[in-house]
C-alpha cells in the first residue's frame, strides 16, 4: 500500500491565544500572550507539548509591537523560538492576531502595503531559525476580526455598522493575500493556513421573516474571505487556490447559533433540533474548495473537555470516511485563556492556569490529555515526541483505516 504523509508531523495540534488588539471603551492594549504568562512560561509551555505528543503549534507574533514605524525589532519573539526548537515542536505563526500598529489605518492602501512589508519581514527573520516546513497564518479570524472590530465596535477599528464590517473584511482579505505573496518570495514553499469561525445561523422558530438572513450569514457570509482568498470572490484581489492553500476551520459549540438582528448571535442550546452534525458541516466546506483541511481550533469548557474531544474525533472521522481531506485536529489554547470581556479563566486549555503567588501556574487537566491519549492510539499516533518527530510524519491511511474501522456516524447532538 502507498504512503500517504500528511503535512504535519502530529495529527494533534495545539496553540496559544496570542491577541494583541486595541479593546474596549478605553482602547487599552491588550497582550494575551502576557496575560496567559506564555511569555514568561514558554519552555515549559513547549516541552508540556512534546510530552502530550504534539509536534506544532499555532504561535503570534505581535504585529503592533514589533513595527516601529516600518522597521521592525523582532527579538521579543526570540525566546519562542529557542523554546520551541528545543522541545522540537514547529509553529504556525500568526502575523496578525485582531492586533494592528496604532498609526494605520485598516482601510487604507498603505495598511495592506505595509502589511506585506511586514509579512515578508517576519519570514525572512523566521525562516533561518526555525526548521520547516514553515506555515503562516498571514491574519487570524478574518471573518470575527471584521465582526469584532467592524460591527460590534470590541476591538479596533471600533467601528458598529454592517457597512463597515463588509469594508474591514476586504481590507483585511486583500492585506492577507498581499501577505502570503511576500512570505513566499522568501520561502516559495511556505504554507498558508486561514483560519476562521465554522459556523451556522439558523432562524427563531418565531421569526420565519428571519430565514433568509440567516441562511445567508451560514452559506454566504460565512465563506466570503475563503472565497475571496481563493479568488472565487473579488480575483482582482489577486486570490488563488493556492493562496488559500490550507482551510483552517475552527470549531466551537457557539458557532450554532439563532440569528439576532443586532449583536452576537445567540448560541444554540444542547439537544437543539436544528443542530447539524460537524461532518456535514465539514464536507460543505471540502466540497466548496477542495483543499487540505485542517480543525484549527477546537475546545469543550470546564468539565466538558473530554467528552467535546471525543464528539469532535468521532465527527472527524465521520468526515474522513467520506473522503475529506482533513490533516490534522488542533486543541487550542495549550494553555488556558481569560475571558476577553470579564477576565475570568475559559477552562478550555490542555492546561488551566491557577494563580499561585503571583505567578501563572500550569495545571495539566488529566482527563483530558488521556483522552487525547486514546485518540492518538486509535489513530496509531504517537503519545510522546521521539528525537526526531520530523522523520516520520503522520501517516494519512493511519487515519483512514481507522475511520473505516471505527465508523462513525454523523450525530447532531456532537455539541
Amino acid at each position: 500500500m502507498a504512503r500517504r504523509p500528511g503535512i504535519f508531523p502530529t495529527f494533534f495540534l495545539s496553540g496559544f491565544e496570542c491577541s494583541t488588539f486595541l479593546w474596549g471603551d478605553e482602547k487599552r492594549r491588550r497582550n494575551l500572550v502576557a496575560e496567559t504568562g506564555h511569555d514568561r512560561h514558554a519552555a515549559d509551555d513547549y516541552r508540556f507539548l512534546s510530552r502530550v505528543g504534539i509536534a506544532v503549534a499555532r504561535e503570534g507574533i505581535p504585529w503592533p509591537m514589533v513595527d516601529r514605524g516600518g522597521g521592525y525589532d523582532f527579538s521579543s519573539i526570540d525566546p519562542f523560538i529557542a523554546a520551541m526548537n528545543d522541545a522540537k515542536i514547529i509553529p504556525i505563526w500568526d502575523l496578525c492576531h485582531y492586533g494592528y500598529p496604532d498609526d494605520l489605518d485598516p482601510f487604507s492602501d498603505a495598511f495592506v502595503d505595509r502589511f506585506a512589508r511586514y509579512c515578508r519581514a517576519a519570514a525572512e527573520y523566521v525562516v533561518t531559525r526555525v526548521r520547516g516546513p514553515h506555515f503562516f497564518t498571514p491574519i487570524n479570524e478574518i471573518t470575527f476580526f471584521s465582526y469584532c472590530g467592524g460591527e460590534w465596535g470590541w476591538a479596533a477599528p471600533f467601528y458598529c455598522d454592517r457597512e463597515d464590517r463588509m469594508r474591514l473584511r476586504l481590507a483585511l482579505c486583500r492585506a492577507a493575500i498581499a501577505g502570503v505573496k511576500a512570505i513566499r518570495e522568501v520561502d516559495a514553499d511556505a504554507r498558508m493556513v486561514h483560519v476562521d469561525p465554522l459556523v451556522r445561523v439558523v432562524a427563531p422558530r418565531d421569526r420565519p421573516d428571519q430565514v433568509e438572513a440567516a441562511r445567508n450569514e451560514t452559506e454566504v457570509d460565512t465563506f466570503l474571505a475563503w472565497d475571496i482568498i481563493c479568488g472565487k470572490k473579488h480575483p482582482e484581489f489577486g486570490g488563488a487556490p493556492d493562496v488559500l492553500d490550507i482551510v483552517g476551520a475552527n470549531v466551537y459549540s457557539f458557532g450554532q447559533m439563532e440569528y439576532r438582528e443586532h449583536g452576537p448571535h445567540a448560541p444554540l442550546p444542547p439537544g437543539d433540533d436544528r443542530i447539524s452534525p460537524l461532518c456535514d458541516m465539514l464536507e460543505t466546506v471540502w466540497k466548496r474548495y477542495r483543499r487540505p483541511m485542517i480543525i484549527g481550533e477546537t475546545s469543550g469548557l470546564g468539565h466538558g473537555r473530554t467528552s467535546w474531544l471525543n464528539d469532535v474525533m468521532q465527527e472527524s472521522l465521520a468526515a474522513v470516511e467520506r473522503g475529506i481531506d482533513l490533516q490534522a485536529v488542533c486543541l487550542f489554547p495549550s494553555v488556558d485563556m481569560p475571558d476577553w470581556h470579564s477576565g475570568e479563566w475559559v477552562h478550555n486549555g490542555i492546561c488551566d492556569v491557577v494563580p499561585d503567588n503571583g505567578d501563572l501556574k500550569r495545571v495539566p487537566d488529566q482527563e483530558y490529555i488521556d483522552e487525547l491519549r486514546r485518540w492518538q492510539k486509535e489513530l496509531n499516533r504517537v503519545t510522546q515526541l521521539d528525537a526526531d518527530p520530523f522523520s516520520d510524519p503522520v501517516e494519512l491511511q493511519d487515519v483512514i483505516d481507522a475511520a473505516h474501522r471505527l465508523r462513525m456516524k454523523p450525530d447532531k447532538n456532537w455539541c
